[in-house]
């Protein structure tokens, strides 16, 4: 583990509430990047470095503790349908490397830990935020394509793998356990939505899934932290409340905001920044010790939460 991740787990240890970013390529679009049309944020870095090392930048400066680089949507399972599998591990690297360059130019009063995402997505439907069922990769094809993606982030310097918007019961465990084989810390994000009962189940929309399965299993397959991530804000707490009873570990809330339409992020009924601090605040107090946003919330939104 690096220097940086060593002084963030003592914080943690030591009862400290850490900050995460929030979206990075919906941030990007807000600076008004581009997005492919067939791998969203993927290849954004690759066209528009500086503001990349901006976005980054600029979450360290509002008081991030942890910067996720750029690498949600540039795993092989994502890029290769879209003719990119070879640009898939490059882009890979070179999102870490942007990160790594902010954090090296912001003079920041505590360690920055730089994470690199991990996702399972797959192509998504123009339009919609729901994946292509028949673009699922075959389990072997999944495997190995995992173990290319954590091997690359791990060797690229992060000092974390972060494992986003984790749904899929079955592409998840493969997609931890690689990430658990690079031995770096590995922290779990589950997606979940509110079924039409008010049931909480996973994100997943082609079948329901019960959130309680997902997370059984999940946690059986590995993380040195759980939470809620990329869901929206009224599903968070009673998600938290089903980890609860199968983690016992450090937790965290990184929810979203708005909606997608794929390449494209919708940011209507955003919560203003000012509310969103005092829910952070509001699940700090009640035992979540790591929070930030996901999609649709920005760099006012962790501004806030240190104003």
């Amino acid at each position: 583990m690096s220097d940086a991740f060593d002084q963030l787990q003592a914080r943690m240890t030591a009862g400290d509430h850490i900050t995460l970013d929030a979206g990075t390529g919906t941030e990007l679009q807000v600076k008004g990047v581009p997005m492919h049309p067939k791998v969203w944020c993927g290849v954004a870095h690759m066209s528009h470095p500086d503001e990349t090392i901006a976005v980054h930048s600029e979450y360290i400066q509002a008081g991030a503790d942890i910067v996720t680089a750029n690498t949600y949507s540039t795993n092989r399972n994502m890029m290769g349908p879209a003719g990119l599998g070879d640009e898939a591990m490059p882009s890979t690297r070179r999102a870490v490397e942007l990160a790594l360059q902010a954090r090296d130019q912001v003079q920041a009063d505590r360690p920055i830990v730089v994470a690199g995402s991990m996702s399972h997505q797959i192509p998504v439907a123009e339009g919609t935020s729901g994946r292509l069922p028949e673009m699922v990769p075959a389990t072997d094809i999944a495997k190995a394509n995992f173990e290319e993606m954590a091997e690359t982030l791990a060797e690229s310097g992060v000092d974390l793998i972060l494992m986003e918007m984790m749904y899929d019961p079955e592409l998840s465990v493969l997609a931890i356990e690689a990430a658990r084989a690079t031995g770096l810390p590995v922290w779990v994000g589950t997606s979940a939505r509110i079924g039409n009962d008010g049931e909480v189940l996973s994100f997943l929309k082609e079948r329901d899934v019960p959130y309680e399965d997902l997370v059984k299993t999940l946690v059986q397959a590995g993380g040195d932290v759980f939470g809620v991530m990329h869901t929206n804000i009224p599903a968070v707490d009673p998600a938290i409340e089903i980890i609860r009873r199968h983690f016992k570990g450090p937790l965290s809330a990184y929810p979203d905001g708005g909606v997608f339409k794929m390449p494209d992020w919708v940011f209507d009924g955003i919560i203003e920044p000012v509310d969103f601090a005092a829910l952070a605040n509001s699940w700090y107090d009640d035992g979540i010790q790591i929070v930030g946003g996901c999609c649709g919330l920005g760099i006012k939104h962790i501004a806030a939460m240190h104003h």
